[in-house]
């Protein structure tokens, strides 16, 4: 467990440092970026937020209140607090036309700041748990790496990157999105600020 959290949060870390990601939209106060590498999709959404830092931090790494601003989280409860940084968390989703719901069951890990300059840090990556098999009504998926990264930019305002790399399992969602033909990405990320202020 110390070592999956541990390659969670330092896999977002990477994820982030990437070099080579490009701007596919800007909006008021969101900016959406993509990252292609061979056939492994990821992408950034990055939201200018009124509030400080440490209260989106609060606010966004507590996943069982993820369904107020995501309408892709149908439910999600907490299977396992491991430790005071790391749960573990069952979600469902809602069906996409054509497809069956999908269900995750997610690490969620979440650190503070070591130095002010560093942001805080709210890593996402499914996880095997034999007392959560795969039920017949959902099809279960696989996050290899999501998460928030908040950087701080004064007391009273932070900056929030959402990453995703993206899977087959998650595609059904953004494939329609990143050809421009549904809103979906931008949506949730001004519900996700709407929230958060």
């Amino acid at each position: 467990q110390a070592y999956l959290s541990y390659s969670n949060i330092a896999a977002l870390t990477h994820l982030a440092r990437k070099p080579g990601w490009d701007i596919t939209k800007t909006l008021d106060n969101v900016r959406i970026w993509t990252h292609e590498e061979g056939a492994v999709l990821s992408f950034k959404v990055e939201m200018q937020v009124k509030v400080p830092s440490h209260v989106a931090f609060s606010l966004l790494s507590d996943f069982s209140l993820r369904q107020r601003w995501d309408r892709h989280f149908l439910t999600c409860k907490v299977l396992q607090a491991v430790s005071e940084e790391e749960k573990i968390y069952h979600v469902t989703s809602a069906p996409m036309t054509g497809h069956q719901p999908r269900d995750f069951v997610i690490l969620v890990s979440q650190r503070q700041p070591c130095r002010p300059q560093e942001p805080y840090t709210v890593a996402v990556r499914t996880v095997t748990l034999r007392a959560v098999p795969p039920s017949p009504e959902f099809c279960r998926s696989e996050i290899l790496c999501a998460g928030f990264q908040i950087h701080s930019n004064s007391s009273s305002s932070c900056t929030v990157c959402y990453f995703n790399q993206v899977t087959s399992g998650v595609m059904p969602y953004l494939a329609a999105n990143l050809t421009g033909s549904s809103k979906s990405i931008e949506d949730t990320a001004l519900e996700c600020i709407k929230f958060l202020e």
